[in-house]
Formats: C-alpha cells, sequence, structure tokens
C-alpha cells in the first residue's frame, strides 16, 4: 500500500506511525477490503469495467484503499464514491487526481438523488461503511433497485425504529417486555433494523451472510450485512418480513423506499 497514501488519509502521522485510533480505523478498513475481495473479485470476473458505488462515503477511506488495493492493479473497473457535504467530496476528488485515480469518481449529494443524477450505469457492487441512520437504506434501496451483483453494509447508528417502538402496543405482554424501557428500545430497534434490512434483501433473491466486521473492541457500530444475488426472489423471506413487521408494527425505511418504487419486499409472488 502507498505509505503517501496512508498518510494523505491521515491513517498513518507525518513521520509514518500509527496511532491508536488510525491504527484502529485502518483495522476496520484493510478488514472489511478483505471481506469484500471475493465480491469485488466476481465483478471483475464477470464484467470488463465493472462498476463499485461507496454509499455515504465520508472521507473516503473505504474507496480510496479500495481503488489502491483492488481496482488500480486490476487496471479496469470504477469507483464512485457519494457523499453528501460538499467539502468532503471535493477533498475525495482531489485526492484521486493527486494519486492518480483516474476511474475514481466523485457524486455529491444525498444517495437516492446522487445516484440518480449519474449516467445509467448498473452497479455491480454496492457498499456503505458507517452510513449513518437510514443513509444505509438507501445504499441498500440502490443495491436492490439497480439490481447490483453484491451489496456490503456496516450500518451506523439507526434510531428510526426505536421510535416507532414508542408508538407500538403489541398485544403479546411477552412482545411489549422486549423494550418497554428506552434503552431495550433502542437495542431492539437497532437488531429489528438490521433484521429488517437483511429480510428485504433476502426478499429480492440476496443470499445474505450476517458477521462482525472487528472485534468489538475496535467499534460498537461493527454489524457487517453482506448479499449476493442468486434469485430474483425469496417468497419464504417476504412471508417472514410481513410477519416481522406486524408482531413490532413497524415500517423501517427500507421497506417503505422500496415500497415506493414498486418493489414492496413484503409482497406476495406469485
Amino acid at each position: 500500500m502507498s505509505i503517501a497514501l496512508l498518510k494523505d488519509l491521515h491513517l498513518l502521522t507525518r513521520e509514518g506511525q500509527l496511532n491508536a485510533d488510525a491504527r484502529r480505523k485502518l483495522k476496520q478498513i484493510r478488514h472489511l477490503v478483505g471481506l469484500l475481495k471475493p465480491a469485488l473479485d466476481d465483478a471483475l470476473a464477470r464484467h470488463t469495467a465493472p462498476s463499485i458505488v461507496d454509499c455515504g462515503a465520508g472521507k473516503s477511506y473505504l474507496g480510496a484503499l479500495m481503488y489502491e488495493l483492488v481496482l488500480g492493479p486490476a487496471g479496469r473497473g470504477t469507483l464512485t464514491a457519494i457523499e453528501a457535504r460538499p467539502e468532503l467530496s471535493a477533498q475525495a476528488a482531489a485526492r484521486a487526481e493527486r494519486f492518480g485515480q483516474d476511474r475514481f469518481k466523485v457524486a455529491t449529494g444525498y444517495i437516492a438523488t446522487a445516484a440518480a443524477d449519474e449516467p445509467a450505469e448498473r452497479p455491480n457492487v454496492v457498499t456503505a461503511l458507517h452510513a449513518c441512520d437510514t443513509a444505509t437504506d438507501d445504499a441498500l434501496v440502490l443495491a436492490i433497485a439497480s439490481g447490483a451483483d453484491h451489496v456490503a453494509v456496516v450500518p451506523c447508528c439507526q434510531a428510526e425504529v426505536a421510535r416507532q417502538l414508542e408508538q407500538s402496543r403489541p398485544t403479546d405482554p411477552a412482545v411489549a417486555a422486549l423494550f418497554a424501557h428506552p434503552l431495550h428500545r433502542r437495542e431492539l430497534g437497532s437488531h429489528l433494523t438490521n433484521v429488517v434490512r437483511s429480510l428485504a434483501l433476502e426478499a429480492h433473491g440476496y443470499k445474505v451472510t450476517v458477521t462482525e466486521l472487528v472485534g468489538w473492541e475496535h467499534s460498537a457500530k461493527n454489524e457487517l450485512i453482506l448479499g449476493r444475488r442468486v434469485n430474483r426472489f425469496n417468497a419464504d423471506a417476504r412471508s417472514t418480513l410481513r410477519a416481522l413487521l406486524e408482531k413490532f408494527s413497524i415500517e423501517p425505511a427500507v421497506v417503505r423506499e422500496l415500497t415506493a418504487r414498486g418493489l414492496d419486499p413484503r409482497a406476495a409472488v406469485h
């Protein structure tokens, strides 16, 4: 890996050393790139010029290193980093130019609108590392709606479902006890959010793996959801998702946004 690039990303000090925060960040990103390598290799094997989209890219640590470690050596394929904050997307574009990453593109804006503004190029791999709250859902909707071959997300903070649970009045007292206290409501809401996300992917034909990104000592936001598209849909996942949403009286963003696009993951398929 380029020492100059790592310094530019502030993952190394000016003297080329690692501090504790940078070590933790670098470990997460390197491990995620390693877990993504089979998907990236598959995209390169199946497509002449594969398209990778990194949603909610932030400072583009992940995109810069995916390009450095995979797309750069391959000599083909494009990576598009989507970031809502103009100052961060400008930094990423300038860095890509400095380091000769000529197939590194930057789209400024929210995930849904920035993706719509890009040319109609189907992404083969969609990623999102710590995209906050419903931005992770936007990345999943982009992947599903565009028929991406692979998707990988590491969710960050997520409060939407916890707020919905405040209004939920389940008739089963055992279910109600699961989120009677605010702390439990927050934790259960976070868990339910990721369960629904996984089922939504499965409902649209993705084979899903859920695992840890790195050890919990490195990050509290540590759940990695990987999806590989193998079918058009999964009827069992749709049935399970319907039952889960009804049981807890919730409708997370990924379900609402897919439904708005005519891709309701709950809908029965005949």
